[in-house]
């Protein structure tokens, strides 16, 4: 099982510096009882009501990048404090880390409160997940209703092993819109089909085409 160790103090005194190579010494010790490898060990100093964290960021890169299992912290103090805390404890569960604490020597007991926060942030993230899905599926069958259009026939890149494609199929964005789906649905029937694209960059690649059709027409006429 991979791990790493996340330590942090809140301010740069002296003696904070002490407690933060007394708490890696310590887990050091708690990971090799764990049978863990740690594969980093991140330190920092700085506030725990504060998300923007270096060591934080490169704990969560950490996490992807190595396929850890495992974060192993002195107590929950340590990932954050009061909403900031929860959001870490959000993300971890996220990436199916498991939380390991020097304190409670062994997995991170919740409290009831907490929990329950987390759970129900769980299900808004599912809830969100299902309506955009809901979303793709009406944006396909809107496009394939009118005037027949066909996506897996019409974009040029369907069915090409799931890979990831980075283009932009303009002429069918031109085509959706001008069957009167949003950008929004257009973006969402383009991610059905593989395509990487927000409804941002639907919206500005549409606007583009329609100034490069002006353009065109403009010096036919001249």
């Amino acid at each position: 099982m991979n791990g790493i160790i996340y330590a942090r103090v809140s301010t740069r005194r002296q003696e904070q510096e002490t407690s933060l190579e007394r708490q890696v010494a310590d887990l050091k010790r708690f990971a090799t009882a764990e049978g863990c490898t740690i594969v980093d060990v991140i330190t920092e100093q700085h506030s725990g009501f504060d998300l923007n964290r270096d060591g934080l960021y490169r704990l969560l890169d950490g996490i992807k990048s190595y396929q850890v299992e495992a974060v192993f912290i002195q107590d929950d103090t340590r990932l954050g404090r009061g909403e900031a805390k929860l959001a870490v404890l959000h993300q971890l569960h996220r990436l199916g880390c498991t939380i390991l604490t020097q304190q409670q020597g062994g997995e991170l007991e919740l409290e009831a409160g907490e929990s329950t926060v987390l759970h129900i942030m769980a299900r808004v993230e599912e809830l969100q997940r299902k309506w955009m899905n809901q979303k793709i599926s009406w944006g396909m069958k809107r496009a394939m209703k009118e005037k027949g259009f066909n996506p897996a026939r019409n974009l040029k890149n369907h069915g090409q092993g799931g890979r990831e494609k980075k283009e932009v199929p303009i002429e069918q964005i031109v085509s959706l819109k001008e069957r009167k789906l949003t950008f929004e649905e257009i973006a969402a029937t383009l991610q059905g089909f593989g395509y990487d694209v927000s409804r941002a960059t639907v919206h500005r690649r549409y606007r583009e085409r329609m100034n490069e059709r002006l353009t065109e027409e403009e010096v036919s006429d001249t």
